[in-house]
């Protein structure tokens, strides 16, 4: 599975915060195997600032990062998916769109920061624990040994990935 470069999509609601974290840290953690991509189902058209925040305090390219419509991975010109991983319970429970490609599927939910109320200090906090809760989690997620499992016991792997959250720093 891993002799070409796969492809990820990471979905969200908005698209402004996880999905595009999570976009960003696979492209490096990944890179020359994994391209990643992400999108939402109702996207917010921009990206939360905090986001663009921690990824550039992190080193993390933003100047292509934008917000999109997941129905633009649906189109049949679109990139042939491998994976396809929602990141918030909202859009879990949504109707997807049929990928290209057949994509192996899994819910890998983190804390909404729409959701999140706090003073400056706290939302960033809060922002550079979610970026290390998902960081940890793709870690783990581009060391798994793909050539090694079949595809029933890769979505399992999957599935569990999705049903523990990595531990907070």
């Amino acid at each position: 599975m891993s002799a070409r470069i796969l492809k990820v999509l990471f979905l969200c609601t908005g698209n402004s915060a996880r999905s595009i974290i999570a976009e960003s840290i696979l492209n490096r953690l990944g890179q020359g195997r994994f391209q990643a991509f992400s999108a939402g189902s109702h996207p917010a058209g921009q990206l939360n600032p905090y986001t663009i925040d921690i990824l550039k305090q992190l080193n993390y390219p933003t100047d292509g990062l934008r917000s999109k419509d997941w129905g633009t991975f649906a189109q049949p010109d679109s990139p042939e998916l491998d994976f396809v991983f929602t990141v918030c319970d909202r859009a879990a429970g949504e109707t997807c769109p049929v990928w290209p490609g057949q994509p192996m599927t899994a819910h890998w939910g983190f804390p909404d920061p729409a959701d999140f109320d706090g003073t400056e200090a706290e939302t960033r906090a809060f922002f550079a624990d979610l970026y290390g809760q998902i960081e940890r989690r793709l870690s783990i997620f581009v060391n798994l040994p793909l050539d090694a499992l079949d595809r029933l016991a890769l979505q399992r792997r999957l599935t569990e990935m999705g049903q523990t959250l990595p531990e907070s720093a």
